[in-house]
């Protein structure tokens, strides 16, 4: 082999190493950008067809959807597992024969149905750490006064009746109240080992509110920061 081509075969070898080591050191530079731009792109959508739900919280338009954050972590004080039980005791799955218990994809659609209501029945201690967009604080305490101690909630009890009308379209004809066009009720608090919405529904029930017209929703504050979905602080 001639000295020219031993030469010209040397200079090819040296040019496609630098091309190598080129490539390489644009894609080490490069891909940490083209991770960040995936995650950016990678939506975290609701479900597969919902990225958000709009909604009127306090007079103001509220979009729910998922915090977009790779890193997000479950707050609020949600991330603690172990309460004293009682008051703080794990709740059955199901309150009473006849009521449903709901998850979040229908509390989202409880909160586009003007023919329902939903309520956060917790205290306002609770209520300070954020809630649902589109929901009404009623804490269960306004309406029962029975277990307040075993809470240590003292609030002032208001009339069953009064709220009732109030708030729910319940009529009171000549002294009995008339259900028939009474909304459906959504009741949450803080999740299933939380049982200030179980109190209030009973209240309702035993003050005769319509079983099919009560959902309620177990997994409460806890589920819903869980899915990291938008919460609201009050004013």
């Amino acid at each position: 082999m001639s000295s020219a081509i031993i030469v010209m075969s040397f200079i090819k070898f040296r040019v496609f190493t630098m091309k190598i080591k080129y490539f390489l050191s644009w894609s080490l530079l490069l891909a940490p950008i083209l991770i960040v731009s995936t995650s950016v792109l990678a939506k975290v959508g609701i479900t597969q067809n919902i990225e958000s739900v709009e909604v009127t919280h306090l007079g103001e338009k509220v979009v729910i959807q998922r915090s977009q954050d790779a890193d997000h972590k479950i707050g609020g004080g949600y991330d603690k597992t172990s309460r004293q039980c009682p008051p703080f005791c794990i709740q059955p799955n199901h309150i009473t024969e006849g009521l449903e218990t709901v998850a979040e994809l229908e509390v989202l659609n409880y909160l586009k149905d003007n023919n329902a209501i939903v309520i956060d029945s917790r205290t306002p201690n609770w209520l300070a750490r954020g809630t649902i967009p589109g929901t009404i604080n009623i804490p269960w305490t306004k309406i029962n006064k029975t277990q307040q101690q075993a809470w240590s909630e003292e609030m002032e009890v208001e009339s069953i009746d009064n709220i009732l009308q109030q708030y729910f379209s319940v009529k009171n004809e000549n002294g009995v109240l008339d259900f028939s066009n009474a909304k459906t009720l959504v009741v949450f608090c803080n999740g299933a080992w939380c049982g200030q919405s179980v109190n209030f529904i009973k209240t309702l029930i035993n003050n005769g509110y319509p079983v099919k017209k009560l959902k309620w929703y177990r997994g409460g504050m806890q589920a819903w920061e869980s899915f990291g979905l938008t919460t609201v602080k009050p004013k």
